[in-house]
């Protein structure tokens, strides 16, 4: 009786823990998504303020390309070499610092004033971005299913689409409007984000790993894509999705502030973060929407809005008196379902992929998209030199629409229900 007695009084001191323990998940959960936002948002601050560092420093259009080329080159850097090693050294350990990257960013725009200072910033954004991108999406999946263990990972994946695209709407409209009625617009919105992101550094200090470091440790490598051997066709689906999705978020963020200064003659910094920050919107608004849909569901939906959306952009600039309305509503569609496709793209890689290798498999996937983000800006400001805004719009609409359309069968297929094998493989 006593050893019945002794087994009962442990499995009730037991049950506390346990349940204390999915707490600390839960609320790490929400610290995680809530530095997630804040370092997406962050990136995406100057986009209203380009026109003010024009007026500041005297550079080109042409100019503009180049430093958003540089903070995709910064992206692309990190993923390439740190977007996967959250798998080997644990989630925390790899977010820290990667937040920290993005406050020294914040830093740079406030103390180095001029143009190779802002190149200088957007490089160092880019870099923290890329190690977040996938490292957060990951954690939020680990933490989600340890604090709900019964519950669907769609909340996770929901939450991890959700604040990825929402942050990089969040970050224009804040910055937008503090440029037309807070002074000192080029030092305020950075002030702001450095104190959200010293805020998100201090949460996630406390949230709980949940990855191990693996024994014995692997040799550092560059990145690559281990995915089951029979989901390797899904995953470059799933990527191309990503690509065509960041593309036309891409070529709608780079061409908003010139058609509304040249085209629709606005030139209030407010208008542009609220024009870039309703693509975004339409993208988390159609997320949420899609939060119990099966992937092929959403990625079809998805398919449909972004190449009505780019139609009705391109409608917005070629009408005989350009419309305001039709280009911000045009956006916001387009936004939607480059949201869907994305969401729709995650939730692939995240089915396909093993718990040891799915940062890797994140990073591959993020990968994928940031090229897409940056090759229509920097085409974009290329074919600015040569020709209109309007017939540049139209161009690009035009290709991307092609791509999106010729992908279908393809990503249709990567959203369908699969099993995946135990054994992961490189890709």
């Amino acid at each position: 009786m006593m050893k019945s007695g002794g087994m009962v009084s442990y499995m009730t001191r037991s049950l506390p823990t346990a349940s204390a323990s999915r707490r600390h998940h839960g609320i790490g959960f929400y610290a995680v998504a809530f530095a997630f936002l804040a370092v997406m948002a962050f990136s995406t601050v100057p986009s209203p303020l380009y026109g003010l560092y024009q007026a500041r420093d005297g550079f080109s259009s042409f100019m503009v390309t180049v430093i958003y080329g540089a903070y995709a080159i910064g992206v692309v850097t990190a993923l390439l070499t740190a977007g996967h090693i959250s798998d080997w050294h644990g989630r925390r350990r790899v977010l820290i610092p990667a937040i920290v990257l993005s406050i020294v960013s914040a830093v740079l725009f406030l103390v180095w004033r001029d143009t190779a200072g802002l190149i200088a910033a957007r490089i160092v954004n880019g870099l923290s971005v890329g190690v977040v991108a996938a490292t957060a999406t990951a954690w939020l999946a680990e933490l989600h299913s340890a604090a709900r263990p019964d519950d669907s990972p769609r909340r996770a994946q929901l939450t991890a689409t959700a604040v990825n695209v929402g942050g990089l709407g969040l970050g224009p409209l804040v910055s937008g409007f503090l440029a037309q009625w807070v002074g000192a617009p080029l030092t305020v919105p950075y002030v702001v984000f450095l104190v959200l992101l010293s805020v998100a550094l201090s949460v996630v200090v406390f949230t709980p790993e949940t990855r191990d470091r693996p024994d014995p440790f692997p040799a550092y490598r560059v990145q690559r894509v281990s995915v089951p051997e029979e989901s390797r066709g899904a995953f470059a689906a799933a990527a191309a999705g990503a690509f065509l999705a960041f593309g036309a978020l891409g070529l709608f963020t780079g061409l908003a502030g010139t058609f509304l200064v040249g085209t629709l003659h606005h030139t209030s910094h407010a208008l542009v973060g609220v024009t870039i920050a309703a693509m975004f919107g339409g993208g988390v608004l159609m997320q949420t929407l899609a939060a119990s849909w099966a992937p092929r569901r959403t990625l079809a939906s998805g398919i449909v809005l972004m190449v009505l959306g780019m139609a009705l952009v391109t409608l917005a600039a070629w009408l005989s008196t350009p419309s305001l309305g039709v280009f911000i509503a045009g956006g916001a569609v387009m936004g939607a379902g480059a949201g869907a496709v994305f969401k729709g793209s995650v939730a692939t890689v995240i089915q396909i992929s093993p718990a040891e290798t799915r940062a890797e498999a994140l990073a591959g996937l993020f990968l994928a998209g940031y090229v897409g983000l940056s090759i229509p800006v920097v085409g974009a400001g290329i074919a600015l030199q040569f020709t209109s805004a309007k017939n540049t719009l139209l161009g690009f609409a035009i290709l991307e629409a092609a791509a999106i359309l010729a992908a279908a069968p393809r990503l249709l297929g990567a959203g369908a229900p699969r099993r995946s094998a135990p054994v992961a493989q490189p890709v």
